[in-house]
């Protein structure tokens, strides 16, 4: 079967492909526009991606399209009601990346509450052999033991940094899934509401979707704590990104740590970067970045074109 790599340079660098190319005649492109993506796929069965967008026109209009193997778990890249009206099967990929997103997890939690990179320039700058003190109190450290931390997405990542934080000594609430406060009930899991005003750091780990979008606004900023932090390392549009700016200016939340934004590569407007900010952590989307985590991808992948050949329905979304 032909297949179309649609946007390779974004597994990195140093993964193999070996297992693809024993399965598939793999047509390999760094980067696709929207055009380039339906011209690409026009004489291929199977197309593979991460990041890159196919919309309803792109999927009708590639007549011989058979496969779409997602590089990721989300799946909000992708017309899926297109893509099910037309016969074509989705797959995705689960749990790769666990390791490296919960480690980029504590560390931005304990970048915001150790401030390691703040301290260092009182050091190089002579500041702490001149304090009498003997010692430096501009920032303010802050111990992870005894505090409380929400988990929003109670998947394998949510699952993940909930038995990291409680290796810190935390308190962990699990709160409800977006849109199902029903089921959350059924669960025990705590009311978003509550989960925002009792936790002392909150970390995002749930899907896209209608529902969850901006879920953490301007009126959910102001439930938290004064001294609380905020992590997202899932998807960008989950906050209200101008809302989070202006709640880090004015001291309603202590600080963020955030690794996606709503539009990447970020636009010129994004209020999280209009300013340099202390009490934020902006990484590049680079939690899952790990080269074991991206050959994870990888693999993967494989295992789905290898199981679609079968007629299996391994990691099937459609």
């Amino acid at each position: 079967m032909k297949a179309a790599f649609l946007d390779f340079a974004t597994l990195g660098p140093g993964v193999s492909t070996a297992g693809l190319d024993q399965l598939l005649a793999v047509s390999y492109h760094t980067h696709s526009s929207q055009a380039e993506i339906r011209a690409r796929l026009q004489d291929k069965e199977v197309a593979l991606l991460n990041k890159a967008e196919l919309d309803r026109e792109t999927i009708t209009g590639s007549t011989g399209l058979k496969f779409i193997v997602l590089a990721a778990t989300g799946t909000d890249n992708v017309d899926l009601e297109a893509a099910r009206e037309k016969g074509i099967a989705v797959s995705n990929i689960r749990d790769y990346c666990t390791a490296a997103v919960v480690q980029h997890v504590m560390a931005l939690i304990l970048g915001l509450t150790r401030h390691i990179m703040g301290c260092r320039t009182p050091v190089s700058g002579k500041d702490w052999e001149r304090s009498e003190a003997r010692v430096l109190f501009e920032y303010p450290i802050r111990e992870l033991t005894g505090k409380t931390l929400g988990i929003v997405g109670y998947g394998s990542l949510g699952r993940g940094v909930a038995e990291a934080g409680r290796c810190f000594g935390m308190e962990v609430l699990v709160g409800e899934r977006v849109g199902l406060a029903a089921e959350a009930v059924r669960q025990g899991r705590t009311p978003l509401c509550d989960l925002l005003k009792q936790a002392d750091i909150i970390s995002l780990h749930c899907p896209l979707t209608d529902a969850s979008r901006h879920m953490i606004g301007a009126d959910e900023l102001r439930l938290m704590k004064s001294d609380a932090l905020l992590i997202n390392t899932a998807r960008g549009a989950l906050i209200d990104s101008r809302a989070l700016a202006e709640a880090l200016d004015t001291g309603v939340i202590a600080g963020a740590g955030i690794d996606v934004l709503a539009e990447e590569p970020p636009a010129d407007d994004e209020p999280l970067l209009s300013r340099d900010r202390p009490n934020l952590i902006l990484t590049p989307h680079i939690a899952w970045t790990a080269k074991e985590s991206r050959q994870r991808a990888v693999d993967q992948m494989v295992e789905n074109v290898a199981d679609y050949l079968n007629g299996g329905r391994l990691r099937r979304v459609i």
